[in-house]
C-alpha cells in the first residue's frame, strides 16, 4: 500500500513540539498519517485578500507533509461562508428557511473545489490512497477523476445526510448526488444517513442497490448510480474514550472545577456544552429547562443549568441572530425565577479549555444534549467517558443526534417538545444510584470499544478493500 493522503476544508497543524489540537479526529488521523507517511492537504485559514492565492506551502512534520494552500476574499466568501454553510449545512441539518441559495456562491463552491483538485494533483503518486472529508469537499473526487485519477477515493460525511424531500429543495442537489458517486467508498455516521442517500438516489431514478447487494444490511451497500458503482457504509465517529476518561478523573483539581464546586452549594448541575450553532436546539433547550422548573418547583433553587456555547461563525447573520436570542432566553428565565442566592442558567458564552470541560462534565449530574439535528456529537459521548463509575451522571439525549443511534442508555428526548424534555430531565436527576450505573457501564463499554482509532482503522480498512478505478 502506498502513502494516504488525507483532504479537509481546515488542516489542523501541529504545534512546535508536535502536539496535535485537542480533538479526536486530528490526533487519530495524525497517528495514521504517521503510520503510513503522507500529505494533509486543505486550506491554511488565511485569506489573501483581492489576490490570487500563491503556491501551496508545505511544512514537515515526522513522516507527514501538510501541504496548505491559502484562499482569496472571494473563495472564502462564497465557497466557504456562502455554499458550504449558508446552503448545504442549513440543507443538511434540514433547515430550508434558512439555506441561502446563490448562483455566486455555488460558482465559488465547485471552482475552490477544481482549485483544490488542481493543486492536489502534482502530489499524488500511482499507488496514493486519498481520503476526503465533509461536506465542503463533495465535488474534489469528481475533479480529480477528470483529471485522470484513477486512485482509491473514499469520503466521509461527518453531518447528517438529509431526507429527499428536503435535498431536493436545492437547486443543484443532482449535482451533489452525482459527486458522492465519484468515490470509491462513502462514509456516513449512521444507518439513517445512509438509507436517506439510497432514498435519494432512487427518488431521483438516478440508481440504488447493485445487483447482489444485501438488501437489508442497513450498514453497507454497493451502489450502482450516474454509470459507476461504488460502496456506501456507515462509520459512527468515536472519540479518544480513554484518554478523555483519565483527563476527566485527573482535572477535579482543576481551577474552574474548584471553583465551580464551591459555587454550587450542593446543588444539581445540569450541563449543556454546543457551539453556538442553530442546529444544537439550545433557545429549545432552555425552554425546556423554564418548563421542567414550573413543573416541579421543589427543584428551584437546587439545580442549576450551566450552558458553555462558544461563538462560530459569527460573520453569518444567523448566527449572530442566534446569540442574541440565547442570550435573551436565558436572561428572561434568570429574570423570572432566579432568587437573590440562586441563578438558574449560568451561560458562557466562550471556549472552556479541554480539561476543565473534562472537569465539568464530570461533575454535572446531568448532561443535556438536544440538538435539533446532529451528525453524531461527540458531547453526548465525552460526557460518558467523564463519568466517576461509582457515582455516574445521567445523559438525556435528543433522538435526532447520530449518537442516540449507539448511545442505548441515554434518556431519549424529543428537543422540538418542551414537556418531554423537562420530564426527561427530572427522570434522569430521580434515577437511582444502580440505573445510573448499569446505563453508564453499558455506553462506556461501545465508547470504549468504538473509539476514534477503532472508527480510522475500520475506514480505511474498506477503503484499502474496495477496487480502485480503471478509468
Amino acid at each position: 500500500m502506498g502513502r494516504m493522503i488525507v483532504v479537509s476544508n481546515r488542516v489542523p497543524l501541529p504545534d512546535k513540539d508536535g502536539v496535535m489540537p485537542a480533538g479526536g479526529l486530528a490526533v487519530a488521523v495524525n497517528a495514521a498519517l504517521q503510520e503510513s507517511g503522507g500529505i494533509w492537504f486543505g486550506w491554511s485559514g488565511e485569506s489573501v485578500g483581492e489576490g490570487e492565492p500563491g503556491p501551496v506551502t508545505h511544512r514537515q512534520h515526522g513522516a507527514i507533509d501538510f501541504a496548505l494552500t491559502d484562499l482569496s476574499d472571494k473563495d472564502k466568501d462564497e465557497y466557504y461562508s456562502g455554499f458550504a454553510n449558508r446552503v448545504l449545512w442549513p440543507l443538511f441539518h434540514c433547515r430550508i428557511d434558512l439555506a441561502e441559495y446563490s448562483r455566486r456562491d455555488k460558482d465559488g463552491y465547485f471552482r475552490v473545489n477544481r482549485m483544490f483538485a488542481d493543486r492536489l494533483m502534482p502530489l499524488i503518486e500511482s499507488d496514493d490512497i486519498i481520503w476526503v472529508h465533509d461536506y465542503h469537499l463533495i465535488p474534489l473526487a469528481e475533479e480529480l477523476r477528470r483529471r485522470g485519477v484513477t486512485n482509491r477515493i473514499g469520503f466521509f460525511l461527518h453531518i447528517p445526510w438529509p431526507p429527499a424531500d428536503i435535498l431536493f429543495a436545492a437547486p443543484i442537489h443532482d449535482q451533489i448526488m452525482k459527486g458522492l458517486s465519484a468515490y470509491d467508498l462513502v462514509g456516513f455516521q449512521t444507518d439513517h444517513d445512509l438509507d436517506n442517500y439510497i432514498s435519494c438516489l432512487i427518488r431521483e431514478g438516478v440508481g440504488g442497490r447493485a445487483e447482489g447487494s444485501v438488501a437489508d444490511d442497513p450498514s453497507h451497500a454497493v451502489l450502482t448510480a450516474y454509470g459507476r458503482t461504488f460502496h456506501a457504509r456507515t462509520f459512527g465517529i468515536g472519540i479518544e474514550t480513554q484518554a478523555f476518561a483519565d483527563l476527566a478523573a485527573a482535572s477535579t483539581s482543576a481551577e474552574a472545577v474548584q471553583e465551580l464546586r464551591r459555587s454550587m452549594n450542593g446543588r444539581d448541575l445540569i450541563i449543556g456544552v454546543d457551539r453556538l450553532d442553530y442546529s444544537k436546539g439550545i433557545p429549545q433547550r432552555i425552554l425546556a429547562f423554564e418548563q421542567f422548573l414550573e413543573m416541579n418547583a421543589d427543584r428551584a433553587g437546587n439545580v442549576t443549568l450551566l450552558q458553555i456555547a462558544p461563538s462560530s461563525r459569527s460573520d453569518v447573520p444567523e448566527y449572530r441572530d442566534m446569540r442574541a436570542e440565547v442570550e435573551s432566553l436565558a436572561g428572561h428565565v434568570n429574570g423570572v425565577m432566579g432568587r437573590i442566592d440562586w441563578t438558574p442558567i449560568r451561560y458562557i458564552n466562550q471556549s472552556v479549555d479541554r480539561e476543565s470541560l473534562a472537569g465539568l462534565y464530570r461533575e454535572a449530574r446531568v448532561g443535556l444534549v438536544t440538538p435539533l439535528r446532529d451528525g453524531m456529537n461527540l458531547v453526548a459521548k465525552e460526557y460518558v467517558a467523564a463519568q466517576n463509575p461509582d457515582d455516574p451522571g445521567v445523559l438525556v439525549l435528543s433522538r435526532f443526534a447520530g449518537a442516540a443511534r449507539e448511545l442505548k442508555g441515554a434518556v431519549l428526548c424529543n428537543p422540538y417538545d418542551s414537556e418531554q424534555t423537562a420530564r426527561a430531565i427530572e427522570w434522569a436527576l430521580s434515577m437511582t444510584l444502580e440505573e445510573r450505573r448499569g446505563r453508564w457501564r453499558d455506553m462506556m463499554n461501545y465508547l470504549l470499544e468504538h473509539d476514534i482509532q477503532s472508527w480510522c482503522k475500520s475506514y480505511l480498512d474498506a477503503l484499502a478493500e474496495t477496487e480502485p478505478r480503471t478509468s
